[in-house]
């Protein structure tokens, strides 16, 4: 070896010696002794969670509404910061379109389940309800219907299905029962839509006000889909009925209420929450006369959540520019129960949080929520409204 490379490992031996020397020197009071006192942040976990309504066809309105009631909740649960098991949480909407149609309602929950959603809020129709929540189930997804009043939707022996308003037997029977005793309709004739909503209230409807006294004079059917009713108004108006109920939704009721005056029927017209909308003026395009619709909502706000649903509409809509149609604020009070769930179970895993769905007690925007064990509300209640001047107004809250 030379003198040249004596001299080269000298000088890389003192380098690696400085270089030791640096490393073991004290730490500092900015160094690593109080970088590891400090608590560690907690990881960021992403929940999904899935909105389905019809976004589109003939009652896309009220579809937007609960999707917008959807997107309201979890943007107010994100800006809240909401930790699940010590995990901080970004919740992500998944929204679908299911046209109110059932295929189209299957489909998109499949879609839902495969996306790894870990709940889901909706349908809003029960006709794509009850198909849908067959495949939640199977998946043991946890299922909120905002709006879903068929009584079949929480008797199918799921555990995974709820609901957050009152359903059809007491929807129907409440209005049948009102059309005798309240309005003292002697005749009545009742046409529904043949949907798994419309029937299924018809049929109820039909039952309380024949166990009232009422003379049932007519039943005559349409679809959800049908824009002329000359046919079946004509067969009705020539047995004078003092009321008319219709089961289906507005965007039938309201060309229905048209053609009703065009034929010269002055009856009573009745509904469910279908027709119980802020579009149903427009669609009856000026037929409606004060006092002529009463329909019922399956929901009420009384006492001391009657502020709280007003500073809801309000934040509504200042946030979106259009005022609540209908469900919007049982779809935000659906997704904060599933997420209060999770916080109770410190999971966000549907296995280990669905058992505290069925526990809830909720104070939300529409009232307390708490299920019985079909998944069904607890005492839920509905709320009667009629129109003057083209705007809603309430006539009872019914328990």
């Amino acid at each position: 070896m030379n003198k040249l490379s004596l001299t080269v490992i000298a000088s890389a031996a003192v380098l690696l010696a400085a270089c030791g020397k640096k490393e073991e020197a004290p730490a500092t009071a900015a160094a690593p002794a109080a970088s590891a006192a400090a608590p560690a942040a907690p990881s960021e976990i992403v929940v999904k969670i899935g909105h389905v309504g019809p976004t589109s066809g003939a009652i896309a309105h009220l579809g937007k509404d609960n999707e917008m009631g959807a997107r309201m909740a979890i943007d107010d649960l994100n800006a809240k910061g909401v930790t699940i098991g010590g995990s901080k949480v970004k919740f992500e909407l998944l929204a679908e379109d299911d046209a109110a149609d059932p295929k189209q309602g299957t489909a998109v929950a499949q879609k839902l389940v495969d996306a790894h959603v870990q709940g889901v809020v909706g349908h809003l129709n029960s006709g794509t309800t009850i198909p849908a929540s067959q495949i939640y189930n199977q998946a043991g997804i946890p299922q909120i219907s905002p709006s879903s009043t068929n009584p079949k939707y929480t008797r199918q022996g799921f555990n995974t299905a709820f609901r957050v308003v009152a359903d059809d037997v007491h929807l129907g029977g409440t209005l049948g029962r009102y059309a005798v005793t309240d309005l003292k309709g002697k005749t009545i004739a009742v046409i529904d839509d043949r949907t798994a909503y419309g029937q299924g209230l018809a049929d109820e409807f039909d039952k309380a006000a024949k166990a009232a006294g009422g003379n049932m004079l007519e039943r005559q059917f349409t679809t959800d889909k049908a824009t002329d009713f000359t046919a079946i108004l004509t067969a009705i108006k020539g047995k004078k009925p003092d009321i008319v109920f219709f089961g289906g939704m507005d965007a039938v009721g309201g060309p229905m209420l048209r053609q009703m005056k065009q034929l010269g029927i002055k009856a009573h017209f009745m509904g469910g929450d279908g027709i119980c909308t802020g579009e149903l003026p427009k669609l009856a395009a000026g037929a409606m006369a004060d006092g002529q619709v009463v329909c019922a909502e399956a929901g009420g706000v009384e006492g001391e959540y009657k502020v709280g649903m007003e500073q809801f509409r309000e934040k509504f809509k200042a946030k979106f520019g259009t005022d609540v149609q209908l469900y919007a604020p049982y779809v935000y009070d659906a997704v904060n129960v599933l997420v209060g769930a999770m916080e109770r179970a410190g999971s966000a895993e549907p296995a280990k949080y669905l058992p505290e769905v069925g526990k809830t007690d909720y104070k939300g925007v529409t009232g307390t929520i708490a299920f019985d064990e079909k998944g069904d509300i607890k005492n839920g209640a509905l709320t009667l409204y009629t129109y003057k001047d083209g705007k809603r107004e309430q006539i009872a809250v019914v328990h």
